[in-house]
C-alpha cells in the first residue's frame, strides 16, 4: 500500500488495473504467510498443507477476474457524480465505507470495490483449503480476517477520502491532532477507545452501595446493602471472570446487573478478584477455587446462616465456580441451592475464536515461560480480545483517532474493556491445557482439583444457563452442551447480541430479545427450532426463576457481615482499582 498515493493521483486504466493486481498479489502473499504462521505455531509444515483443488482454484480465479473486469466496465460507463450499480458492496453492519465520500469519487469508489472483491476472493480461498484439522482451519480463517482488516483502504491516509476531507476542512489541524493522539497512545501503550478521564471506579462506576467484609490474597468479598425492606431468605453469590474486572456487572445504576438484583429483594455477595502482581504470580487453578468461590461460600454461609445459597458465575467465572462446586460435591458437601451460568463454557470442544489460537506449541511455550511462576500482562490479554473484533476495537479507532484527529467519546463499557487485568502464569497455563487444548473438564474423573477427582454430573442443583446468539468468545451451541454435563435440571435461555451486550441487557431499557424452550434435546439447533422469541431483557425471566429458589421473604439484614466478618472498607474496595 505504500505506493497508493501515486496510484490514486494518476488513476488511468493502467493504474487501476495495477492497483487491483497489487492488492490481489498482497492477498496471495498473505495466504502463504498464513501457512508459514501455522508452521511456526506447531501446525503442519507449510509445504504439506493441501491447497484448494485445481478446479475450485480455477473457478475462484475466473470469478475473481470477471468481477474486476465488471468493476472496470462499470467505472467506464458511470457519469461524473453518478455511480453505477456496485459490483461489490460491504457486508451488513460494515461501516468502514459508509461515508458519501467513498461513492462520490470514482477513484475512491474503485479503491473500495477493488478491496471488497479481493477480500471476498481471499476469504473464499481460505475456505476452500481442504483441511481435516478444524483448529488449523479456524486459524486460517482468523489470520485471513486479520490481514484483510489491516489492509483495508480506510486505514491509510492516501486511500481514505474522509481523511482528505477532514484535513482540508480543518486546514491540517486534524493531522496535528491525530499525531498528538498517536503520541499519547504510544505513551499509554494502547489505543484509546474512550475518554478515560470521564470515568472512575467508585465515582461513577461500581456505585451500588455495600461493604467489603472479607479479603485474602486473591479476592475481596463484597456484601451489598439492601435496597428493600424485605429480602428473600437465600442470598446470591456472584463469581465474575478473573480475566476482567467485576464492574462489568455494576457499571452505572441504569445498566447494573448487581443493582437490579438487589432491587429485586435479593441479598447479593460478589467476588472481586485481585489484579495479580509479582506477589500473586505463583497462584494456580486450585488456588483460585480454594481462595475464590469456596472461601466466599464459607463466608456467605457464616454471615447469613443459610446452608445453601444460590450462586451465579459469568464467563470463566462460571467455569471456576462450577469446578469449585464439583470439588465440594466430591468432598460429600451439598453446597448450593441453584446455579446460574452466564456465557460459560464447560465443554471446550468448540471454544470459539479463542480456541483456534490455542495449540500444543503455544501452550507448551506458556508453560515453559510462566507456567511455574510469572504473569501474563493484562495488555497482552486485551490485545488478543481486541483482535477478535479488530474492525470494531482496533481499526475504527486508528482511523478516528489518528487519521481524523478525533477524541473518542465517553463510553462506560469501553472504559471497562480497556481496564485490563494480569493473570498468574500457573493459572493460565493449567487453564489453557486442560480446558481449551485437551477439554478435560467434560470427562468425569479425568481432572483432579484440590486433590479431588471432579465429576460435573455431581453438580446436581437446578441450573439456569444463559448464552448469547452472536457470542464469538463462548459460542452459544457450545454453552448449550453444558446441559448434559451437569447432573441437575437445566433451563437454557439464549439472549440476542454478543458476549457482553447479550449478558448485560438492562431490564430498565428492556431492549433486544431472548429465546426460551422448555424442551432439552441433545442438538442445540433442534432446541432453537422449537424456541419462542421473547421481547425484552432476559433478566426479567431469570429473576423469576431465581426467586422460586430463594425462599420466603424475611426482614432485610441491616448491617453487613457479622462479628467475625466485619466491614473492611466500602464497596467497590481496593482490589478492583488496582491497575495492570
Amino acid at each position: 500500500m505504500s505506493d497508493s498515493k501515486d496510484q490514486t493521483s494518476n488513476f488511468g486504466m493502467e493504474g487501476m488495473i495495477q492497483f487491483g493486481q497489487e492488492m490481489a498479489n498482497n492477498f496471495f502473499g498473505a495466504l502463504a504467510r498464513q501457512h508459514a504462521a501455522i508452521q511456526d505455531s506447531g501446525g503442519a509444515p507449510a509445504e504439506n498443507l493441501p491447497l484448494p483443488e485445481a478446479e475450485k482454484l480455477a473457478e475462484l480465479q475466473k470469478r475473481f477476474a470477471e468481477r474486476h473486469g465488471n468493476l472496470w466496465a462499470t467505472m467506464l460507463k458511470s457519469k461524473p457524480g453518478q455511480g453505477g450499480e456496485p459490483v461489490a458492496s460491504p457486508a451488513p453492519g460494515d461501516r468502514r465505507f459508509s461515508a458519501p465520500e467513498w461513492s462520490e469519487s470514482p477513484v475512491y469508489d474503485y479503491v473500495r470495490q477493488a478491496y471488497l472483491i479481493n477480500a471476498d476472493f481471499l476469504e473464499q480461498m481460505s475456505e476452500a483449503i481442504p483441511m481435516s484439522d478444524g483448529r488449523a482451519k479456524s486459524r486460517i480463517r482468523f489470520l485471513t480476517r486479520q490481514y484483510l482488516d489491516a489492509m483495508s483502504p480506510s486505514n491509510f491516509a492516501a486511500t481514505n477520502p474522509e481523511f482528505v476531507k477532514v484535513a482540508l476542512e480543518t486546514q491540517g489541524e486534524s493531522i496535528t491532532r491525530g499525531i498528538q493522539n498517536l503520541l499519547a497512545d504510544l505513551e499509554k501503550g494502547r489505543i484509546s477507545m474512550t475518554d478515560d478521564s470521564a470515568f472512575e471506579v467508585g465515582r461513577n462506576l461500581a456505585l451500588t452501595p455495600g461493604s467489603v467484609i472479607f479479603e485474602n490474597e486473591l479476592m475481596q468479598l463484597i456484601q451489598y446493602a439492601p435496597l428493600t425492606d424485605k429480602v428473600v431468605q437465600k442470598p446470591l453469590l456472584i463469581v465474575p471472570p478473573c480475566i476482567n474486572k467485576f464492574y462489568i456487572m455494576d457499571l452505572q445504576p441504569e445498566n447494573s446487573l448487581v443493582r437490579f438484583i438487589v432491587e429485586q429483594g435479593v441479598t447479593v455477595f460478589l467476588v472481586s478478584w485481585k489484579n495479580p502482581g509479582a506477589a500473586e504470580s505463583h497462584f494456580g487453578w486450585d488456588d483460585y477455587l480454594e481462595k475464590g468461590p469456596l472461601a466466599a461460600l464459607d463466608v456467605v454461609r457464616a454471615v447469613t446462616r443459610v446452608k445453601k445459597p444460590n450462586v451465579l458465575g459469568f464467563c470463566v467465572g462460571g467455569t471456576i465456580l462450577t469446578s469449585a462446586l464439583a470439588v465440594a460435591r466430591a468432598r460429600g458437601e451439598d453446597p448450593v441451592e441453584s446455579v446460574t451460568l452466564m456465557t460459560t463454557l464447560l465443554d471446550f470442544a468448540d471454544a470459539g475464536e479463542l480456541g483456534c489460537l490455542v495449540d500444543e506449541a503455544s501452550v507448551a511455550a506458556r508453560e515453559a515461560s510462566i507456567g511455574k511462576g510469572g504473569l501474563l500482562k493484562g495488555q497482552e490479554l486485551a490485545n488478543v480480545f481486541s483482535a477478535l473484533r479488530a474492525n470494531d476495537l482496533i481499526w475504527q479507532y486508528v482511523v478516528g483517532n489518528y487519521l481524523k484527529g478525533n477524541k473518542p467519546v465517553p463510553f462506560d463499557l469501553l472504559y471497562w474493556n480497556s481496564d485490563s487485568t494480569n493473570l498468574p502464569g500457573p493459572f493460565l497455563a493449567w487453564y489453557l491445557r486442560n480446558m481449551y487444548l485437551e477439554n478435560n473438564l467434560r470427562v468425569p474423573g479425568r481432572l483432579k482439583m484440590l486433590g479431588m477427582k471432579v465429576d460435573l454430573r455431581k453438580v446436581d442443583a437446578p441450573a439456569y444457563l444463559l448464552a448469547a446468539r452472536e457470542d464469538h468468545i463462548v459460542p452459544w451451541k457450545s454453552a448449550y452442551h453444558a446441559r448434559p454435563l451437569l447432573g441437575g435440571e437445566t433451563t437454557f435461555v439464549l439472549g440476542a447480541s454478543g458476549h457482553i451486550a447479550g449478558a448485560i441487557n438492562p431490564a430498565s431499557k428492556n431492549k433486544r430479545s431472548y429465546w426460551v424452550n422448555d424442551a432439552a434435546p441433545a442438538d442445540p439447533e433442534e432446541w432453537f427450532e422449537g424456541a419462542s422469541e421473547q421481547k425484552g431483557s432476559w433478566w426479567l425471566h431469570w429473576i423469576e426463576w431465581l426467586k422460586v429458589r430463594s425462599g420466603k421473604p424475611v426482614a432485610a439484614r441491616g448491617r453487613p457481615g457479622n462479628t467475625r466478618y466485619a466491614p473492611i472498607e466500602p464497596a467497590p474496595g481496593r482490589y478492583v482499582k488496582e491497575k495492570a
